[in-house]
């Protein structure tokens, strides 16, 4: 069976089931593309036919800025759904089907807007980051100049509900563990990492200005604690606990700065 561009155009426009339909009930040739394609298997003809669906209605009938909200809508669709993907089936076992299944789609529009599936895993860690960063950020934009105050914050942030939770956790040490086989994956853990970690640094020589060896190290301590006590809340739920964590990192930064262990001190109730 010979369908040509506008044909298929033409049975889109009489609805979404009958398009499906045609597609999954024979061996259809699409020309007039990029050459000529051969959708054999009911995967690719998925793959066909959720392109052919995006780009016939982005073609034009719609204003531009509507089109744009659409397409950022399926974007944030197909991310979320990656992201649950992961948490229920993990890393190596997340597909373009179990993507397309969880949003609702067919697989052709994640291939549309993310390529494959490397480039929907490589954007929801980025996503992740982006979540985080964002946290952090708006945080500290309401803290008080005081360093300890920031510092304190910038803890608070990594332990509160919204970032550290099972959900969260196990997206993070489902990338962390790939990080060293995929270029991309490491590539997005140095750009973000890289802004906490000079914010730290900041923040440490403030505290300890006579000191710039120590503040130099403390960073990197601290970061390694919490990372720890994210590992933890991670692999032993039953056992750790989000305010145990904080108290503990709390607890931590008293020793290490003890001229403001005052502003570390575990608020009662919290």
């Amino acid at each position: 069976m010979n369908l040509s561009w506008l044909d298929l155009c033409q049975v889109e426009r009489r609805g979404e089931d009958i398009f499906r339909k045609v597609f999954l009930s024979a061996q259809i040739k699409i020309s007039g593309l990029t050459g000529t394609a051969n959708c054999g298997t009911r995967e690719k003809v998925e793959v066909w036919f959720g392109f052919l669906m995006v780009a016939s209605k982005g073609s034009g009938r719609k204003p531009r800025k509507e089109r744009k909200e659409n397409a950022d809508m399926r974007r944030r669709q197909i991310l979320d759904a990656t992201l649950k993907s992961i948490v229920t089936n993990g890393l190596a076992k997340t597909t373009l089907a179990t993507v397309a299944n969880e949003a609702g789609l067919s697989q052709g529009v994640a291939v549309f807007y993310f390529k494959s599936k490397t480039g929907i895993l490589t954007e929801a860690l980025r996503d992740q980051y982006q979540t985080y960063e964002a946290h952090w950020v708006a945080a500290l934009g309401k803290a008080p100049e005081d360093p300890a105050t920031r510092l304190r914050t910038i803890i608070e942030a990594d332990f509160s509900p919204k970032i550290c939770n099972s959900n969260a956790l196990a997206i993070w040490f489902a990338f962390f563990g790939e990080q060293n086989f995929v270029p991309q994956y490491a590539e997005i853990n140095r750009e973000f990492e890289d802004k906490r970690s000079k914010m730290l640094s900041e923040i440490c020589h403030q505290l300890v200005p006579d000191d710039p060896d120590k503040a130099s190290l403390a960073g990197g301590w601290i970061d390694t604690l919490t990372d720890g006590y994210w590992q933890k809340l991670h692999l032993f739920p039953h056992i750790y606990s989000r305010e145990g964590a904080l108290t503990q990192t709390l607890n931590f930064l008293q020793t290490l700065f003890p001229s403001h262990a005052e502003a570390f001190q575990a608020k009662v109730g919290k």
